[in-house]
């Protein structure tokens, strides 16, 4: 089913430059599961990036059988537009910031520090609710699924990488449904493999077009899946 682009890049031939490929986040989560059946019931745990992820990954660990964990990562946005951002914040306070967007646009040292301030305390917030006291996952030596939706810009998956690695995980591996060729392709060298089903290249890509039904998800929704694991 898996076809292997490049030593540790696997797609589906079938799904390239296509839209519209999968029904729901679930259905690419059973499509996930396929790719990556060999990892059914062992040591392995998936760490989903909230909140898009959290469906993709549920159904993923369901089919293998696997520990489920939450990964909080959120974008540092613009002032002026909260749909983009210019850096990102992980769970273990890891920050990386895309120096070259700040110096275009002209943000002042204090944009960045305020950015940086809100956005840590949307993490820390989302990481008590969501995880709701548990004691930390030990992941030293652990293989580590890494899940979201999908990939555009790729730099919020870069800053859960990193945080993921911090943590001691013996092995990396990226599971998302879909992702532009270019940006995952910058990926590659960070991790121990990338399994993508729908990649796309082209000058316009958008997540939300790899799947027939789209909606952002709530953290309502994403505590009712959390409930069961």
């Amino acid at each position: 089913m898996a076809s292997q682009i490049s030593d540790n890049l696997f797609d589906i031939q079938d799904f390239r430059n296509r839209t519209a490929v999968f029904r729901n986040r679930e259905h690419a989560g059973e499509v996930l599961g396929e790719m990556l059946s060999s990892y059914k019931g062992t040591n392995t745990v998936v760490f989903a990036i909230p909140a898009g992820g959290i469906p993709v990954g549920a159904v993923l660990a369901s089919k293998l059988k696997i520990t489920l964990e939450v990964a909080v990562v959120s974008k540092i946005t613009l002032p002026w537009n909260t749909e983009a951002g210019y850096g990102a914040v992980a769970f273990d306070g890891t920050i990386k910031l895309n120096e070259g967007m700040i110096r275009r646009l002209g943000l002042t040292e204090n944009d960045v520090n305020e950015g940086i301030e809100k956005t840590s305390k949307k993490v820390k917030n989302r990481v008590e609710e969501f995880r709701k006291g548990k004691s930390s996952l030990k992941i030293a030596g652990r293989i580590v699924i890494l899940v979201d939706d999908g990939i555009a810009s790729g730099f919020t998956m870069l800053v859960a990488v990193e945080a993921l690695k911090n943590a001691g995980a013996d092995q990396l591996i990226i599971a998302v449904p879909t992702a532009h060729l270019e940006n995952i392709k910058q990926l590659i060298p960070q991790v121990d493999a990338i399994y993508c089903p729908n990649i796309r290249s082209g000058w316009s890509f958008a997540v939300a077009d790899a799947y027939q039904m789209w909606s952002d998800v709530s953290e309502e929704e994403v505590m009712e899946i959390l409930k069961g694991f």
